[in-house]
């Protein structure tokens, strides 16, 4: 019996995409819906983020759906990926290509968020998304060390400067020009000044996302970016103490200043792990991320364990996501990159294309 059309449009529609909990038809992905002679069904979806991991689960959903109310046995569920552009950079042209400039920063220093940035950017390039990062600590830059790409420099061509590759990642540092035991002993404006000469003079080339690993605090950098490049968003790294609490809500309050959407918040160090017997305890307290969230209209992203791999990866040269993309922690980063990319996905959606629906 040749399965009803209509019927399998809806089901199709109702079922729920992983990353964002929410029903195909109103995430509006769906690209067509087609059943030929033979009775086979071949449904195209199109979703505006990173996320291939969660390919092969929404597919199944499908399937199964689709076998248990429509009686439809031969399935064809074709997922594929389109990130549209953001907020596009008028007058720097190495910026063409990047269709998101996504800012990672914290009030204060010390929680982690270069750390989280690496690991982030690899979770994003492990789902299927091309990812540059811009370390704009100038006067501590960490991204090379953590990269394991810290004796490299990059090379200069047509003027402009060619990036470091780490990991399938396109990077670019102050660290890559200066050696490790030399102090920035700049004043402000100059750190400005360096920072727009990366940002537009590196050939970054078609990148998703580019994210810009920010100093503590809400200085210079931090206006700078927000005024010569149009954000897509931005992400708060916090650890749940009080104290960071405070400095996050006015790292969230400065990019709301300047009109740029704060796409979610990280906790970070949010358990400390034993190393021994895996026992989770928040020895810095509890639940300040998602409470933070709640006042600010914004999401919890994730929580990340204080863990001791997170550190050794990190000194290595190899953060955890590439020395370990399987194991537990790995999994929270690809979550959280996930999440980020739906939630940048929405907060730009396009005018959606319209649904084909056919009877062969």
């Amino acid at each position: 019996m040749q399965p009803d059309i209509t019927q399998i449009e809806a089901i199709v529609l109702a079922c729920i995409e992983p990353t964002t909990g929410l029903p195909l038809g109103q995430l509006e992905t769906v690209h067509s819906v087609v059943v030929d002679e033979q009775g086979k069904v071949d449904i195209d979806l199109c979703l505006g983020f990173a996320c291939a991991s969660s390919h092969k689960a929404l597919a199944e959903g499908i399937y199964h759906s689709l076998q248990v109310v429509a009686g439809a046995v031969d399935v064809d569920v074709e997922i594929t990926t389109d990130i549209a552009y953001g907020p596009r950079a008028e007058g720097l042209p190495n910026l063409a290509q990047v269709k998101h400039v996504v800012a990672v920063a914290s009030g204060k220093g010390g929680v982690g968020k270069s750390t989280t940035t690496v690991n982030l950017a690899l979770a994003l390039a492990a789902e299927g998304a091309q990812v540059g990062i811009l370390d704009a600590d100038i006067y501590g830059p960490s991204l090379p060390h953590l990269l394991g790409v810290a004796n490299q420099r990059p090379q200069a061509q047509n003027n402009t400067i060619v990036p470091i590759e780490a990991q399938g990642i396109k990077v670019m540092s102050m660290g890559f020009l200066v050696t490790e035991q030399t102090p920035m002993v700049w004043r402000g404006p100059m750190a400005a000044g360096a920072l727009q000469q990366m940002l537009g003079q590196t050939q970054w080339g078609e990148l998703d996302y580019l994210l810009v690993d920010m100093p503590p605090g809400t200085g210079d950098i931090q206006l700078t970016l927000s005024q010569k490049v149009p954000l897509s968003g931005a992400v708060i790294v916090t650890t749940p103490q009080d104290i960071a609490l405070l400095d996050a809500k006015k790292g969230i309050e400065m990019f709301q200043k300047v009109q740029v959407p704060v796409l979610g918040i990280v906790e970070n160090m949010s358990t400390h792990v034993c190393s021994n017997c895996g026992h989770e305890e928040p020895i810095f307290g509890h639940g300040g991320g998602q409470s933070m969230a709640e006042s600010y209209h914004t999401q919890l992203l994730g929580s990340l364990p204080l863990a001791l791999s997170i550190r050794e990866h990190g000194d290595g040269g190899l953060p955890t996501v590439a020395a370990e993309p399987s194991s537990e922690i790995s999994q929270r980063y690809c979550k959280i990159a996930r999440t980020l990319g739906a939630n940048l996905w929405r907060s730009n959606a396009p005018v959606p294309p319209s649904i084909e629906i056919s009877d062969d």
